[in-house]
């Protein structure tokens, strides 16, 4: 069969070659490579290794082939097809040739072959191989080309054959090579047969020499199988044989089955029928009972000389013959070998047996119904015959025995009671010595019943006591009942009193605090130990399923506690299946407490899970956790429950994977900066609050499995001779080895290729300002480095983040599977480029670059990032916010300041600019120390450079520092510098020195306010030096809005009257350099600043409260829409009224109605109110 498949398979590859369907061949080569038909697939290896075929430049230029555009495209279909047309005709042109070449050939041969006719009869017989080839190639050179109705079958024929043999690639693909054909209709033909290609085949050996053997290999074949079959029919024979035997036996097994039924149910009745014969004989002990009672009153009476000897003797004697026949009965009954194996109790123990409690003695007469039968009488007989022959009875083991049993019976029906009434009292009337000790075991034991009885009496009285005594005790004292507690739900053999009880144990404080928590489960613990693990399961889980939803977290927060420490005590199957259900619903708690003890006991639970069936739930429930919005929680997952997580299920590999998906799905489902499609603030996120606190979390959380990803890159080290079990040095020797080989070690990998790409594909989605998030990521950068060393930091982590910026970096230590995935981290678009330097290079700088051992480094990258590249402004942008992201880290501001002295030093103004812009934006991470000993020498030599720019540009500067300190020192520097700046008396240094000083106001000192509104005063008093209206506006707005800002603080009362007033006096002289709203605010701050501050709001108001006197300032000639109309540019100055000293009016929260006022005028002027809110008695 193999021969037959090798030859069709052969066929077909040969019809593909010839027909040119070679897709459909490299299909067919490579299904026969999966099969492992490698001897079949020899040909088409050949074929398509021939470089005549595939010239290697040629398929490295597809293999280089970039996906182009649509219109590209097409314009190259329409090419190809013209080149199409053109083969097309040459190949018409050829195969024309190609025919007359054959008919050429064919008369040549018939010409040979009929001269070689009469040398052919001489010709030995071996050469007739040759010959028989000669005809072969000859008559297949006579069928000539193939016609379109038999490439037809042939085609068909094909696709039937990979469709049987299982190549369903191969037959799509050659389905979709013929495009002339419809093979899917098959026209009835004489070659139209089911598996046609094999039909052909055989019609095909038949009519060649080869067939005979062909044959002859079948037959033989068939040989083998006929055999097979036969030894397999024997077989057959022999099961059939084993079969019936079986059943043989199965059916006399039945039959014996059938007869132990019987037998069973025989045994059954016999067991009713002497439970109804215990029964009666019961009913005849308790006669008996009553009897031994009446004996043993008898024997007291005797004590105490209360009764007669003769008396005595009559009533004995009268108790024996009374039931000497129910002591017959008994004899008879009462199997005595058995009893005699069975019994072990004396006599008097029996009495004492007798005498107890009547349901106990019932339950142990159920279990040896002998015994109770002997024991009955043996008291009879040592009261009655105490000193008869040979039959005395031992005070401690004595047992009962036939001869006993004969004794009573002859010593009854005989002698007799009234000859030995000598045995119950001596001469005087006083008891022997053996009825003293007979009495006492008596005493004895009625006492040891009497407690017995009373402790399950005691037990039921406490148990229905506990519920109405527990509401009155004090809560602090509550506990003091536990024991108690705790004694009843162990004893009591009602369940429905037991989960009463339960429930009162945990439900014993309404809001117990952690010590009274910390009582009641280790109660609940001693409980569980002594209860064993089924009343553990029945009786106190419910309860705790039941307090899940309690309204006081305090219960909440006990059942959580209860989970970890009570799972010690149930089934595993228990454990990872309700205790974990109740868990689960616990971390979904409102409070924080209950979710971080439920954090805790997970983490206790997992050691005892038998299994790790659960682990992909007890991972989401983790992650749930870490990502919970109280940081208590979250520490408590990180400390306790992760390591217990990691220990148990050991799959760190999968919690890494999901842990980087978080990540990057908290950043990427915010909102984009931008909806612009294309803008650099389109690939940004604004993150929410709770994404934020997320992405801290889970990298914090990154971080702490640092040293876990450490251990198993330890672990699976395939070098074990520069590894061992402290740690391994990734020397770069042992890097290139990595890198060469080609043995996989993925945890190495996964740092570098899945966790370091993630953590920069994070960052390029975080604007500027979260320099949260990219302290974490610096953070965690550096435990790597310190974690792996300075060569792994050197040689792996700094080229990928060079890579990342757009750099080059030598990758000759990464594997060649790692070395394309680097390279796609770099940027590809100028777009690409801006983003990584926004926020790849902040992380390269101080995450890499800014390890101790890399010091270096970042002072040559920083000098060639801040001195020698010439940059575009957006960039610039871009890498000071970079410089001022590694301020952040104090370690850092050495290296930076000393590059900012070099760059001050320079004589390029660019850099000097760009210095003082620097020097703005790190002041806010440096100290008073820095920012006297490096800052402000730094500033005050900018601001002394001659060019105006970098002198204005160190103005923004100092404004910042005295934004961020409030040291006496600092300020008087930064008076003297502004003073210095305003000695030139130029337009451009004022309102710089203004709006400089104007944005330190809200955090600056008294002194520093007053500075600013003396020189608001001292400006606006003198007359503007230019007469450009532009000008004058822009002064007028500097100055408007710093006046603005100072009136939102709280400025001295000699301030306010020596330079605020006036100085709103003299802007408003100058009524069109002013914008409207600054002069409605002006004049608003005026009125309340001089006490008229209700007069001015209803001024303001009028228009909307239709007052005559607000309506009438409004539409005058100076009010606002008095000089719209007017249009008059040259009205004179307002009148300002005359201050009246008013006595104070009691305002409550004035200092925020200013705050108020300053940034919301506008919406006082555009807003309606009640005439209510203008009146002055409010």
């Amino acid at each position: 069969m193999d021969v037959e498949r090798s030859s069709l398979c052969n066929c077909v590859v040969n019809f593909l070659l010839e027909e040119n369907y070679l897709l459909s061949a490299f299909e067919l080569l490579h299904e026969l490579l999966d099969d492992g038909r490698d001897n079949q697939a020899i040909r088409l290896k050949e074929y398509f290794s021939d470089p005549s075929h595939f010239p290697p430049d040629q398929i490295s230029r597809l293999n280089s082939l970039r996906v182009a555009d649509p219109q590209s495209l097409f314009e190259e279909k329409e090419s190809l097809e013209e080149k199409v047309a053109v083969r097309e005709y040459e190949l018409r042109l050829a195969q024309e040739d190609i025919l007359n070449l054959k008919a050429e050939l064919l008369k040549k041969t018939e010409t040979n072959l009929a001269e070689s006719k009469g040398a052919k009869m001489n010709m030995p017989e071996n050469n007739g191989s040759v010959v028989h080839s000669i005809q072969k190639d000859s008559s297949t050179s006579d069928l000539g080309p193939l016609k379109d109705n038999e490439r037809l079958d042939i085609n068909c024929a094909v696709k039937e054959y990979l469709l049987l043999a299982g190549y369903r690639l191969t037959a799509m693909t050659f389905y979709e090579e013929v495009t002339d054909q419809n093979l899917d209709v098959w026209q009835n033909s004489s070659a139209c047969v089911p598996d046609a290609l094999r039909h052909y085949y055989y019609q095909y050996l038949s009519s060649t020499g080869d067939a005979a053997g062909e044959k002859i290999a079948m037959l033989r074949e068939k040989e083998s199988l006929l055999k097979e079959n036969d030894r397999l029919k024997s077989d057959q024979q022999s099961l059939l044989k084993s079969k019936e035997m079986s059943d043989a036996q199965a059916i006399s097994l039945t039959k014996s089955l059938e007869v132990l039924q019987k037998d069973i149910k025989d045994k059954e009745n016999m067991v009713q029928d002497l439970k109804k014969t215990l029964k009666s004989q019961r009913k005849e002990l308790n006669d008996c009972r009553a009897e031994i009672t009446s004996l043993k009153m008898l024997i007291d009476g005797a004590r105490s000389g209360k009764i007669v000897l003769a008396t005595d003797s009559t009533l004995v004697q009268s108790i024996t013959e009374s039931h000497s026949d129910n002591v017959e009965l008994l004899s008879d009954e009462v199997d005595m070998p058995e009893a005699n194996t069975s019994m072990n109790a004396g006599p008097t123990a029996s009495v004492k047996r007798e005498e107890g409690n009547v349901g106990e003695i019932d339950t142990f007469e159920e279990e040896q119904v002998n015994d109770n039968e002997t024991s009955t009488i043996g008291p009879l007989a040592d009261v009655v015959t105490a000193d008869m022959k040979g039959n005395q009875c031992s005070d401690d083991t004595t047992s009962i025995t036939d001869t006993v049993l004969e004794n009573l019976l002859t010593s009854l029906g005989d002698s007799g009671l009234a000859g030995k009434s000598g045995n119950f009292s001596e001469d005087n009337g006083k008891p022997s010595p053996e009825m003293d000790s007979l009495s006492t075991k008596l005493d004895k034991f009625d006492a040891e019943l009497n407690t017995e009885k009373m402790g399950v009496g005691t037990i039921q009285i406490l148990s229905d006591a506990l519920p109405k005594i527990v509401p009155y005790v004090l809560i602090n004292h509550r506990e003091e009942l536990l024991p108690l507690i705790m004694c009843a739900i162990e004893r009591h053999p009602d369940s429905a009193t037991r989960d009463s009880l339960t429930h009162t144990l945990f439900n014993l404080i309404k809001r117990p605090d952690e010590q009274q928590r910390r009582i009641i489960m280790d109660a609940c613990v001693t409980l569980a130990k002594n209860v064993g693990e089924l009343r553990t399961e029945t009786e106190l889980l419910p309860q705790c399923w039941e307090q899940i939803n309690h309204m006081y977290e305090e219960r909440r927060l006990l059942v959580a506690q209860s989970c970890g420490e009570l799972a010690e005590f149930v089934r595993p199957e228990i454990r990872d299946s309700l205790i974990l259900s109740i868990v689960q619903q616990l971390i979904e708690d409102s409070a924080t407490v209950v979710r971080e003890a439920s954090a805790h006991n997970l983490a206790l639970l997992l050691a005892l899970f038998p299994n790790t069936d659960k682990y992909f739930k007890v991972e989401e429930m983790m992650f749930q956790l870490a990502c919970d919005p109280s940081g208590k929680v979250v520490e408590t997952t990180i400390k306790d429950l992760v390591p217990a997580l990691i220990n148990w299920g050991n799959k760190i590999d999968h919690m890494l994977q999901v842990l980087l998906s978080h990540i990057l799905a908290s950043a990427q489902r915010c909102p984009p900066l931008s909806g612009v499609e294309g803008s650099i603030e389109s690939y940004l996120h604004v993150l929410g609050e709770r994404e934020r606190w997320n992405i801290d979390v889970l990298l914090r959380l990154l971080a702490e499995l640092l040293p876990y990803v450490y251990r198993k890159v330890v672990e699976t080290c395939p070098s074990s001779s520069v590894s061992d079990s402290t740690g391994i040095s990734f020397t770069p020797s042992l890097l290139e080895q990595h890198a060469g080989g080609h043995v996989e070690w993925p945890a190495f990998d996964w740092l570098h290729t899945e966790c370091l790409p993630s953590l920069i594909q994070l960052s390029l989605l975080l604007p500027q300002k979260e320099d949260n998030i990219r302290s974490r990521l610096t953070r965690f950068l550096l435990a790597v480095a310190e974690q792996f060393g300075e060569p792994y930091l050197t040689y792996i982590m700094l080229p990928v983040f060079l890579v990342a910026i757009g750099d080059d970096a030598d990758l000759k230590f990464f594997p060649l599977k790692a070395q394309s995935k680097i390279r796609g981290l770099r940027p590809q678009s100028t777009t690409d480029q801006r983003l990584a330097t926004m926020c790849v290079l902040p992380l390269l700088l101080a995450g890499i670059l800014g390890h101790p051992s890399k010091h270096e480094d970042l002072i040559v990258y920083l000098r060639n990032l801040l001195i020698r590249t010439h940059d575009s402004q957006s960039s610039k942008q871009e890498i000071t916010n970079s410089v001022r992201f590694i301020c952040t880290l104090e370690e850092n501001h050495i290296i930076v300041f000393n590059i900012l002295w070099e760059m001050i030093a320079t004589s390029d103004v660019n850099l000097k600019i760009r210095a003082a812009n620097l020097l703005k934006v790190i002041v806010p991470y440096t100290d008073v120390k820095v920012a006297s000993a490096q800052v402000l020498p730094a500033l005050v030599t900018l601001g002394s450079d001659q060019n105006l720019n970098v002198k204005y540009a160190s103005i923004d500067a100092f404004g910042a520092v005295a934004q961020h300190f409030k040291n006496d020192v600092i300020v008087d520097k930064i008076r003297i510098q502004m003073d210095a700046f305003l000695e030139d008396g130029s337009h451009e240094a004022t309102i710089a020195v203004i709006r400089a000083l104007l944005v330190a106001v809200p955090n600056t000192t008294n002194g520093l306010r007053d500075y600013l509104v003396s020189k608001i005063f001292q400006f606006t008093a003198s007359p503007s030096p230019s007469s450009d209206v532009m000008r004058r506006r822009e002064r007028a707005n500097a100055f408007c809005e710093s006046i603005r800002a100072l009136d939102a603080t709280d400025l001295s009362a000699s301030s306010v009257r020596d330079y605020l007033l006036p100085a709103i006096q003299n802007l408003l002289k100058d009524p069109d350099a002013l914008d409207p709203a600054h002069k409605e605010a002006l004049e608003i701050i005026f009125k309340e600043r001089s006490g008229g501050t209700f007069d001015a709001i209803s001024k303001v108001m009028g228009a909307h409260l239709g007052l005559a006197s607000s309506v009438s300032s409004f539409f005058s000639d100076s009010g606002l829409l008095g000089k719209k109309e007017s249009g008059d540019l040259g009205h004179p100055a307002i009148e300002v009224p005359k201050i009246i000293p008013q006595p104070p009016v009691p305002v409550e929260d004035t200092r925020f109605r200013r705050i108020m006022r300053g940034g919301f005028t506008d919406m006082l002027r555009g807003r309606a109110k009640g005439n209510e809110e203008g009146h002055p008695t409010e």
